[in-house]
C-alpha cells in the first residue's frame, strides 16, 4: 500500500492549508521563481496523495495553458516581421508619458476584452509595452500590471468577456434559471470598469514599483559607437519629425547631426523633418543600435556592402570584433579598408575606448583596440575566432534582422485569428494553434525562433496552478471553509450573505483560478438563497463578478501570471495594488446587485 494512502482524509485539509501558507510565504519573500514554487507545492500535494500524478500534470494539457503557448508564437512572429512595431506606433501614436500610455490602454484594451478573450490581448500587448518602455525609459513594471487589470475589468462587462461568465450562465440554466443576457452583466461590469480604471490611474500607479533592470543593463554596457545611417527612399520615417520618429528617446542613443547634401544640421531639434538621402549621425550603445538597425530603409553610409533587402538579410547577424595590434586594417580608413572583400562582412559602427568619435564613420582611420560593429553571416564568429587580425570576435545576441517582407502577411493572419476568436467558429485553442502553425509555414517566423519565443516560466506556472486547484478542491479545503463562512453570514440577512459569497468567491479565485472558484461557490450561493426564500439570481451574479475580479494574487488569473515574470513583480505588488481594488469592487457589487436584481422576485 502506498504510504500516501495511510494519511486520513481529515488530515489532508490541514496538509493543504500548510502547503498554501508555505506557497504564499515563499512568493511574498521571493524565495525562488514562481514556476519552481508553484510546481514544487503541487508536487508536495502529489507526494502526500492529495492529488494523483495525472492531476499534477493535467495543467500541461490544459487548453488555457496551450492557448497561451501558441499565442507566444503568434506574438513572436509579429515581432519578427516588424508588424508589432507598426501596431505599436499606430496604437501609441505620439504618447510619450506613462499617463498618456495608460489612457490609451484604458480606452482600447478594456473595450477589446469585453468582446475578446483576455489572454491574446495581453500576449499581444506585452511586447508592445516592452518596446515603448525601452524607448521612453519608463520601467516596464509601471505598465504590465495595469494592462492585466484593465483586461480583467473589461471582461466583466459582457457575457463573452471571460469564460467564467459563460460557465456561470451554463450553471444557471442547469439550476432552472434563465441564462445571462449578453449585456446583463454590463449594469455592474461598466461601473466596475470605470471605477477600476480611475483607481488605477489616480492611486494604483502610485503603488507600483519601478523596475531598474534595463537601466542597470545599459549602465553596464557603455561602449559608445559612432554610426552614420542613410535615409533611403523606402524608409517609413521620411517626412516625419525627429520626435515623432522616436529618434530622440532611444535609451543610450544621441542623434548628433544630420548631413543633408553640403549642409550639416546640428544640434538636431525635435521638429526637424527627415528627408530622403539624409545621413543621420548617432552615438550610442550597441543594444539600442540593434533596434535602430532593424528599421527598414536606414542603411550604414560607411559600407556600401551592407545588405538591406529583407529577403537577403535573414541570414545576417550582428557581431562585434576588436582589431588586434597585428591587423592589416590599422592606419586605413574604413572606406578604404575593403572590409567586405577581406572578411565578407559590412562595418556598421565603430567604438574607440573612452574617445568620442566624430564625423563620418567611413573617414575614421582604424587603430588597434577599435571595436567594430559588423553585419555578417551567422558563422562569422566561428570563422574568425582565431584570426590574428582580431583580439575578440563575438555575436550580438537577439540581433536577428526583421522579416519586413512578411509584415502584411503576419498582420493578415492576426486578423484571421481575431475573427475566429470573435465568431467562435472553432475553439480558441484551435484557432491559436492554427495561426501559429501558419506563421511558421509561411516563414513569418522560423521553427527554432518559435521555440525560443516560449516563456517557459510563465507556462509552467500556469500549468502547475491547475494541480494546486485540484488539491484544494479534492481535499475538501474549499468546501469546508466556504460552508463555515457562508453559513455564518446567513444569519445576518441577504446583504451579509451576498457579501460573504462575493468575498469567498474572490478569495478562492486567488487560489484555484476563476473558473474553479465559480464552479465551487455557485452551488453554495444557490442553496443558501433558496433556504432563505429569496431569488438566487443576484447571488449567481455575485459569483460571476467575484470570480472574474482577480487582482490580489498572480495565481488567480492567467493574465496576471503572464505579466508576473516580464514585469519583474513580487507577490506583494499584487496585494499592495490589487487589495484596495478588490475591496472597492466588493462595495460596488453589494450596493448595485440588489438594486438591479432584487432579492425578492
Amino acid at each position: 500500500m502506498p504510504w500516501a494512502d495511510l494519511i486520513p482524509a481529515a488530515a489532508q485539509v490541514w496538509i493543504v492549508s500548510g502547503i498554501i501558507l508555505l506557497l504564499i510565504y515563499a512568493l511574498a519573500k521571493n524565495l525562488a521563481s514562481s514556476d519552481v514554487l508553484v510546481f514544487g507545492c503541487a508536487m508536495l500535494m502529489a507526494l502526500f496523495g492529495i492529488i494523483t500524478p495525472t492531476q499534477l500534470f493535467s495543467g500541461f494539457a490544459n487548453q488555457g495553458m496551450m492557448t497561451v503557448a501558441a499565442l507566444y508564437i503568434v506574438a513572436a512572429a509579429l515581432r519578427e516581421t516588424g508588424a508589432l512595431d507598426t501596431i505599436g506606433r499606430n496604437f501609441l501614436g505620439k504618447a510619450r508619458t506613462e499617463k498618456s500610455v495608460f489612457v490609451r490602454l484604458a480606452a482600447s484594451v478594456t473595450i477589446l476584452s469585453a468582446f475578446l478573450n483576455n489572454t491574446p490581448i495581453v500576449a499581444m500587448f506585452i511586447p508592445i509595452m516592452s518596446g515603448w518602455s525601452k524607448v521612453n525609459q519608463v520601467a516596464i513594471s509601471r505598465l504590465l500590471l495595469p494592462l492585466s487589470y484593465l483586461t480583467i475589468l473589461g471582461g466583466t462587462c459582457t457575457l463573452i468577456g471571460t469564460s467564467t461568465n459563460l460557465l456561470v450562465s451554463g450553471l444557471m440554466v442547469q439550476s432552472g434559471m434563465e441564462p445571462l443576457g449578453f449585456f446583463e452583466l454590463t449594469w455592474v461590469g461598466l461601473p466596475y470598469a470605470v471605477v477600476g480604471t480611475l483607481y488605477l490611474y489616480f492611486i494604483g500607479r502610485k503603488l507600483l514599483r519601478n523596475r531598474t533592470d534595463l537601466l542597470e543593463k545599459l549602465e553596464d554596457r557603455r561602449r559608445e559607437y559612432l554610426v552614420n545611417l542613410r535615409v533611403n527612399p523606402n524608409c517609413p520615417l521620411i517626412n516625419q519629425e525627429v520626435e515623432d520618429a522616436g529618434l530622440r528617446r532611444l535609451p543610450g542613443l544621441f542623434l548628433v547631426e544630420i548631413i543633408r547634401g553640403d549642409e550639416i544640421i546640428t544640434p538636431v531639434t525635435p521638429d526637424q523633418r527627415l528627408h530622403v538621402n539624409d545621413i543621420l549621425t548617432f552615438t550610442g550603445l550597441v543594444d539600442t543600435l540593434v533596434d535602430l538597425e532593424r528599421i527598414p530603409g536606414l542603411t550604414p553610409e560607411s559600407d556600401h556592402g551592407y545588405i538591406d533587402a529583407a529577403e537577403h538579410k535573414r541570414d545576417r547577424q550582428l557581431h562585434e570584433a576588436v582589431i588586434s595590434n597585428t591587423s592589416p586594417l590599422i592606419g586605413k580608413t574604413i572606406r578604404d579598408a575593403d572590409f567586405r572583400a577581406r572578411y565578407n562582412a559590412a562595418i556598421i559602427a565603430v567604438h574607440r575606448g573612452a574617445t568620442r568619435l566624430e564625423g563620418r564613420v567611413g573617414d575614421i582611420e582604424l587603430q588597434s583596440g577599435d571595436t567594430l560593429l559588423l553585419q555578417a553571416g551567422p558563422h562569422f564568429g566561428r570563422a574568425h575566432r582565431n584570426n590574428p587580425h582580431f583580439f575578440l570576435v563575438s555575436q550580438i545576441q537577439d540581433s536577428r534582422p526583421l522579416r519586413h517582407d512578411k509584415a502584411i502577411l503576419s498582420l493578415a493572419l492576426l486578423g484571421i485569428l481575431i475573427l475566429l476568436m470573435a465568431t467562435g467558429v472553432m475553439p480558441i485553442v484551435m484557432a491559436a494553434f492554427l495561426i501559429a502553425g501558419l506563421m511558421i509555414a509561411t516563414r513569418c517566423i522560423s521553427a527554432s525562433v518559435a521555440r525560443q519565443s516560449m516563456d517557459w516560466q510563465t507556462l509552467i506556472t500556469i500549468a502547475a496552478a491547475f494541480g494546486l486547484s485540484e488539491g484544494l478542491t479534492s481535499s475538501g479545503f474549499v468546501a469546508i471553509l466556504a460552508g463555515h463562512i457562508v453559513g455564518t453570514a446567513e444569519a445576518w440577512g441577504p446583504y451579509a450573505l451576498l457579501a460573504a459569497i462575493y468575498i469567498m468567491t474572490s478569495f478562492f479565485t486567488e487560489l484555484v483560478t476563476n473558473n474553479a472558484a465559480a464552479a465551487i461557490m455557485f452551488p453554495f450561493a444557490i442553496t443558501m438563497a433558496v433556504n432563505m426564500g429569496i431569488d438566487p439570481r443576484p447571488f449567481a451574479i455575485a459569483v460571476a463578478l467575484a470570480a472574474s475580479a482577480s487582482f490580489v494574487s498572480p495565481l488567480g488569473y492567467q493574465t496576471n501570471l503572464m505579466v508576473y515574470g516580464p514585469g519583474g513583480y513580487e507577490y506583494k505588488d499584487f496585494v499592495r495594488v490589487g487589495l484596495p481594488l478588490n475591496l472597492t469592487l466588493l462595495v460596488i457589487a453589494v450596493l448595485l446587485i440588489p438594486q438591479i436584481w432584487p432579492f425578492v422576485s
